[in-house]
């Protein structure tokens, strides 16, 4: 999948797999010794940076390997200028 521009960005799917998994924000970060505070941080805006680290504690919670956490979508940002 390519855009306009041909760019492409990292989108985390958190969210999607927790909701799968029937598991609640509270039980992953407990879980997964992530503070719950960044999780919640990851779920409403899924563009964020994060550490490999912590993407593979929750995909060790979440029993998912960690590329099923992030998902490649186009970048339209520039094009909605």
């Amino acid at each position: 999948m390519v855009c306009k521009n041909g760019t492409m960005k990292a989108r985390l799917k958190i969210k999607e797999i927790m909701q799968e998994k029937k598991m609640s924000l509270r039980q992953l970060a407990k879980r997964s010794e992530v503070d719950i505070n960044r999780i919640r941080d990851l779920m409403r805006d899924p563009f964020q940076n994060v550490t490999t680290i912590t993407l593979q504690k929750l995909a060790d919670v979440l029993k998912v390997d960690i590329s099923e956490l992030v998902e490649s979508v186009p970048d339209d940002e520039s094009s909605q200028v």
